[in-house]
């Protein structure tokens, strides 16, 4: 297997590679708990989505709808913790795979169980917004999460969410992004970069981690805008999202958000990143 792909660093600045939706290669399916506990165990920086399910629990899926993901059908939220758990996940080409779906209480229960590295932190990207946050779910994931919640960071584009969640998990990381309900378009448009930042900082003062796509970041840079260097003196850290491959188009940009000293890249591919980017000490 070799060292697994952790991070790089540059210039003196360590930037994390974040295995995307618990990916370590492009080659591997996504959300499965062998993968995901291998990059704990080693001390990563792993995502996986969270969708709300009918039992006021949380599953680890991306979408609403269990077709894609999944060798279920219907919506996420009309099916019960039981059945979820009884699905399996579907590979890169659509087949099934031996792997199940995990529900939230499953993934924190295999941390707890097999435990973590002291710098491994598992990002859950919360997929839906405040409205569906009843007394029942937030007080089922705080239970899940409570045993191990330093391991975990909650983000979401939705930064009630994100409060309500986190409140409700004493020692549990915050993070939030700020890029999503027109907010791209919009700062396209004014170029108002530093009003953006404000503006993060503002929504989700607590926030340790600020996720930027990757073109936000590159953009602002051409414009002559440090956007990266803005949220690091907030004391927010940055991971610019989502970098799928590395080419010869994706290795230039890389290279650039390594030079913005951005603190952890998205990638589908951490393995082909590293091998990439090496690591110059």
């Amino acid at each position: 297997m070799g060292d697994a792909p952790i991070s790089v660093t540059r210039n003196g600045h360590r930037t994390f590679f974040k295995w995307h939706r618990g990916r370590r290669r492009r080659s591997d399916p996504v959300f499965t708990g062998r993968r995901i506990i291998e990059g704990m165990q080693a001390g990563a920086s792993i995502e996986v989505d969270l969708v709300v399910h009918a039992d006021n629990g949380m599953a680890v899926l991306h979408n609403l709808s269990l077709e894609r993901e999944t060798t279920g059908t219907g919506l996420v939220r009309d099916t019960s913790a039981a059945v979820l758990r009884d699905l399996k996940l579907r590979g890169n080409d659509g087949e099934p795979i031996a792997d199940r779906v995990m529900l939230l209480e499953d993934l924190a229960a295999l941390i707890a169980r097999d435990g973590a590295h002291p710098d491994a932190l598992l990002q859950l990207d919360y997929k839906e917004d405040a409205t569906v946050l009843t007394p029942g779910v937030v007080s089922n994931f705080a239970e899940a999460l409570g045993p191990v919640a330093g391991h975990f960071i909650v983000s979401s584009g939705d930064a009630a969410s994100v409060q309500i969640l986190t409140e409700a998990v004493p020692g549990i990381h915050v993070g939030y992004d700020p890029c999503h309900e027109g907010a791209i378009e919009r700062l396209m448009e004014s170029r108002d970069y530093a009003g953006f930042v404000a503006d993060a900082v503002a929504a989700s003062p607590k926030a340790e981690m600020i996720y930027l796509a990757w073109e936000l970041v590159i953009e602002a840079d051409k414009d002559g805008f440090d956007i990266v260097g803005a949220f690091h003196t907030h004391g927010r850290r940055i991971d610019a999202y989502t970098i799928r491959h590395v080419d010869t188009e994706t290795l230039p940009i890389l290279e650039r958000l390594l030079a913005l000293r951005v603190d952890q890249i998205t990638t589908d591919d951490p393995e082909g990143m590293s091998a990439a980017l090496g690591d110059p000490q």
